[in-house]
């Protein structure tokens, strides 16, 4: 019986040691909506840290610490914006070398540069992409589990059909309709929906964190109050003083107000987020008293 014990025993220390799972793939994502994508592809098999994360910070005020840098150190998988967008990510890896740790640069998928619109992730190509890049990157990392990670990225791709089809049905409804907005966060998705943006050059100047004109003011102000656009779109994570008395303008003058956000709020997905955005806009578009 003792000789049993111990042949079972060692069966059931072998079996446990067959089956121990590596470690996780570590990967740090500079977005936290490029951080959703990743864990949706990597699932079990990835450990994924996104920097910025949180719905009540302006983006453009991020200052790095000691801990990015550690996660950086040992991310074997980088995701991040690009386009001048998160500046300070190409110079915490050049701080942190990494033998064969893979970059995904949303940018450059999408072939934009410094001076475009950052606002890639409202972009309908932009995330494809990126889950197909990801999803190579993981393979070529982890050939063991391909198999997996190409699985997870057909099911990533389908969960955004539903997004696809609103957006189309909202063109084919609402092109053409002029809207405004406080900057161009919404500005790929708005273009995307067909829709005729207003202000454009008072929208850079409060991207760029200069002051606007008197003049862009003054247009903007009376696009509102004249009714000459539908609906606006403003920054939730960035409200100065002068947006702020915008909106205040548009509610006065009966305008829908979009507030839209750059990272992904709590307990959300990213196609949940996008989802939960376009919704907004479709009632904001359909009138003020849908």
């Amino acid at each position: 019986m003792k000789n049993l014990s111990c042949v079972a025993l060692m069966v059931l220390l072998a079996c446990a040691t067959g089956s121990a799972r590596a470690a996780p793939i570590k990967i740090v994502a500079a977005e936290n909506f490029y951080g959703s994508v990743a864990q949706q592809i990597g699932g079990s098999s990835v450990e994924v840290v996104s920097v910025l994360s949180n719905p009540d910070q302006d983006p453009h005020l991020f200052e790095t610490s000691p801990a990015v840098l550690r996660r950086l150190q040992e991310a074997q998988i980088v995701i991040y914006n690009g386009a001048d967008y998160d500046p300070w990510m190409p110079k915490l890896l050049a701080a942190t070398p990494k033998p064969r740790r893979a970059v995904i640069v949303a940018a450059e998928l999408m072939h934009k540069q410094a001076g475009d619109n950052p606002h890639l992730w409202y972009d309908p190509p932009t995330m494809p992409a990126v889950a197909r890049a990801l999803a190579a990157a993981l393979e070529t990392a982890d050939p063991h589990h391909a198999s997996d990670y190409r699985q997870r990225l057909a099911s990533f791709l389908t969960s955004l059909e539903p997004i696809e089809e609103k957006i189309e049905m909202l063109r084919k409804k609402y092109a053409g309709i002029a809207v405004t907005a406080s900057e161009p966060v919404f500005g790929y998705m708005a273009a995307a929906l067909g829709l005729r943006m207003h202000n454009e050059s008072f929208q850079l100047s409060v991207m760029n964190n200069t002051e606007p004109s008197a003049r862009d003011v003054a247009g903007f102000e009376t696009d509102l109050k004249t009714h000459r656009v539908r609906v606006m779109f403003y920054n939730k994570q960035a409200f100065d003083k002068i947006v702020q008395q915008l909106v205040e303008i548009a509610r006065a003058s009966k305008i829908p107000v979009v507030g839209v956000t750059e990272t992904v709020p709590s307990g959300m997905t990213f196609q949940q987020w996008i989802q939960s955005e376009l919704a907004d806009t479709e009632k904001a578009l359909a009138g003020p008293n849908s």
